[in-house]
């Protein structure tokens, strides 16, 4: 097996995707995916009889014969040019679930056409052992990097990192007083359909209705059980879940317990990787798991990897299941300036810094010689910040809830990588998540005055200075950007006008100081100020959720804290 297209996250000329239901003749189409995973590498040509049939069986087709060119080989269908950039796999795809619309294999809707598609990608691919072992294989003959630019050029070919779909987010930069901070909205995962919705809704009745309750398989989108999994519609009892027939996991060691390495469907950055436990348990950060960083690190020197932090609000989405994130990817946080430099009188070979960043990061580093030096560093660090709190400046460590039992809100989000001369550098961002009634969806999380923009979690790729914004904000923005233009000369009835409208009612305040801080406003420039914007409210967000401020007294706070180490 050899991929042999670039591993490019995403193409900003991907092609508009065009649905063009063919009904129940799969000739062309059917032809044409074979002809694709024969050019990609997926399957061996003399595999194209085989595979032709196993689309004909997914679709419930058991006709007509395959376009052909000579004897044995499969060739793209007219106008289907397989190597074209124009060339849609998901367009292709989308099709051939019609083809099982109409043929009474699936309801139509979006989540059942998408996992026909994964089903159709899932029965192409070489099975997880033999994708296992050519990563072996290729990783003994070339070195690492060229098993993973394989194994990630793979995961893009038979569409299980989504490569279309990346690539229409919107993407840009924004130069803030911490740097350039790197901005997305997010437009890659699909919309709910409401025939899906609707169907979930029922389900969910009759289920409770009839009293029925049962474990969930697999127990989450991280487990390795997802390997394979055809999913579940929307109207199965246990809920959706998504179709993973094409995801094949890497095994791995970490802490010498099995874990699993694989790409991110809907990546973030170039090479968006996931490293999961093999048992589904909590997410954790303590000394155990930062060693299971540098391990990953050991393993793959050519990535970054990094723990989400291990409390609500300040954590991920997915705090259920032990994982890491990583990639191919250098962030504005790894760039950052250094403000001050502390030591570690137990740990003499570690040098200690404190970045110019907006959220507290301290970044420890040592030689190639010092792994275990900076693993107890860190951990001292981390056991000390568990326990700290100063109230002068909102951080409280320890409450107790109604029971009287204590909860903990200080942790750490964690990121390691390699250094250019073989050591080792770990960043350790201080998180808190306390709440109060002035800030109850927490004092260290995005503000409301921000919400209008921002009201999700922080987590480990935006504490790195990466935004991922939500979709709403294309249509908002656009609302936005309409009103001010419109009345760029008349402040009164620009702010009129974005209050009226539903789309830029919550942006009305922000968009107005907009308005008053570009006169030179027009057509030419409104989209580019608006965007701007959006990237210094993300740099507020940021400094929002840092916990020692840069002000005078959250200077003083985090040298009362520097010193107690």
């Amino acid at each position: 097996m050899a991929a042999v297209i670039d591993g490019e996250l995403g193409k900003k000329d991907a092609p508009e995707l065009v649905f063009d239901d063919r009904g129940s003749d799969p000739r062309g189409d059917a032809s044409t995916l074979v002809a694709y995973a024969v050019a990609r590498d997926v399957i061996a040509a003399q595999d194209a009889d085989w595979a032709y049939n196993r689309v004909l069986e997914v679709v419930g087709a058991t006709a007509p014969a395959p376009v052909r060119d000579t004897v044995g080989a499969i060739a793209a269908a007219p106008g289907q040019d397989v190597t074209a950039p124009s060339f849609s796999i998901d367009a292709l795809l989308d099709r051939l679930a019609g083809v099982a619309v109409a043929n009474g294999i699936i309801p139509d809707s979006a989540m059942n056409r998408d996992r026909l598609a994964m089903r159709l990608m899932g029965v192409l691919m070489a099975r997880p052992s033999d994708v296992a072992r050519e990563f072996a294989s290729r990783e003994a003959a070339g070195g690492v990097v060229a098993a993973t630019d394989w194994f990630y050029r793979l995961c893009c070919d038979v569409d299980y990192v989504r490569r279309e779909a990346i690539a229409r987010n919107v993407e840009w930069t924004t130069g803030t007083r911490w740097g350039a901070l790197e901005m997305t909205i997010n437009l890659s995962k699909p919309e709910k359909d409401p025939r899906d919705i609707a169907r979930a809704g029922a389900a969910s009745k009759a289920a409770a209705a009839a009293g029925q309750a049962s474990e969930k398989y697999p127990a989450c989108a991280l487990c390795m059980e997802n390997e394979g999994y055809s999913g579940r519609p929307a109207d199965d009892p246990l809920g959706a879940h998504a179709a993973r027939q094409n995801l094949r996991i890497i095994p791995i060691t970490l802490g010498g317990e099995p874990w699993g390495f694989q790409y991110s469907p809907y990546a973030y950055f170039q090479e968006h990787c996931i490293a999961m436990s093999r048992p589904h348990r909590l997410m954790h950060v303590d000394r155990e798991n930062m060693g299971r960083l540098l391990d990953f690190v050991d393993r793959f020197p050519h990535y970054f990897v990094g723990s989400n932090a291990d409390l609500p609000i300040v954590g991920g989405s997915i705090l259920s299941h032990d994982h890491f994130q990583g990639g191919r990817h250098v962030f504005p946080m790894m760039e950052a300036g250094v403000d001050k430099t502390f030591s570690l009188a137990a740990y003499p070979d570690v040098t200690c810094e404190v970045l110019v960043w907006p959220l507290s990061v301290l970044r420890l580093t040592v030689g190639p010689a010092g792994r275990e030096e900076l693993l107890d560093a860190c951990a001292h660090v981390l056991d000390a910040w568990r326990d700290w709190s100063d109230e002068s400046v909102g951080v409280v460590a320890h409450t107790q809830d109604a029971s009287g039992a204590d909860v903990r809100h200080n942790t750490v989000t964690p990121v390691a990588r390699r250094t250019a001369e073989g050591g080792y550098e770990m960043y350790l961002a201080l998180r808190c998540n306390i709440t109060t009634e002035e800030h109850p969806l927490g004092v260290f999380h995005p503000h409301a005055q921000w919400h209008h923009i921002k009201k999700e979690n922080i987590g480990l790729i935006e504490v790195m200075g990466r935004a991922i914004l939500p979709a709403r904000l294309v249509a908002e923005l656009g609302a936005v950007e309409g009103h001010l233009l419109e009345h760029r000369d008349d402040p009164a009835a620009a702010r009129a006008a974005l209050d009226a409208d539903p789309l830029s009612a919550a942006h009305a305040a922000w968009a107005a100081d907009l308005l008053a801080a570009h006169p030179e406003l027009d057509g030419a420039n409104v989209h580019d100020v608006v965007l701007e914007g959006v990237g210094q409210v993300f740099g507020h967000v940021l400094e929002d959720a840092g916990v020692f401020k840069w002000d005078d007294a959250g200077r003083a706070a985090q040298d009362r804290f520097l010193a107690a180490l």
